[in-house]
């Protein structure tokens, strides 16, 4: 049985498994009713959302990091945005596990990256940049490589920029 390294290498799979063989027990009648099955399997699935939430976390720092960036080249904080972004990008790809591709909802990342960004600018007297896609311009794995390259980043996003005749 290869549960150590299951929970070491994708703990949201193993925190998924583990609830799953504990509502299989917990339904047995023969077993004793001393464990509180309930609040124990709960315990357990938090913890497998709560490292979700850590790496979205990280990632929506990234992204709005960028976002400042490509929005504010000229801003005084530029130096310190582009350490955070490697800094946020390295912890998220420590702690990204397979499992949670599927349960990330980009989507909503990139919004509230967008979101974010513009409010953190104009509490510096910056906007943010206009024509920015609707859509996550990355793929998860771009976001995650190991050779992540922010000026990549910067031009992937400029070129993804809608001119203000495009109408899509």
């Amino acid at each position: 049985m290869d549960r150590p390294s299951l929970y070491d290498d994708d703990i949201v799979t193993w925190a998924e498994e583990q609830a799953a063989a504990l509502r299989a027990l917990a339904a047995r009648s023969e077993l004793s009713n001393a464990v509180d099955w309930e609040n124990v399997i709960e315990e357990i699935e938090t913890l497998g959302r709560s490292e979700i939430r850590g790496v979205e976390n990280l990632l929506l720092q990234l992204l709005v990091h960028v976002l400042k960036y490509l929005s504010a080249p000229a801003a005084q904080s530029t130096r310190s945005w582009r350490a955070e972004v490697v800094a946020f990008q390295s912890a998220a790809r420590r702690n990204y596990t397979r499992a949670m591709r599927q349960r990330i909802d980009w989507q909503t990342l990139w919004r509230d990256a967008r979101a974010n960004a513009d409010v953190q600018l104009k509490v510096h007297g910056d906007t943010l940049v206009g024509g920015l896609p609707e859509t996550l311009p990355f793929v998860p794995d771009e976001l995650l490589a190991p050779d992540f390259d922010m000026d990549v980043a910067l031009e992937r996003l400029a070129a993804a920029l809608k001119s203000p005749t495009d109408h899509h």
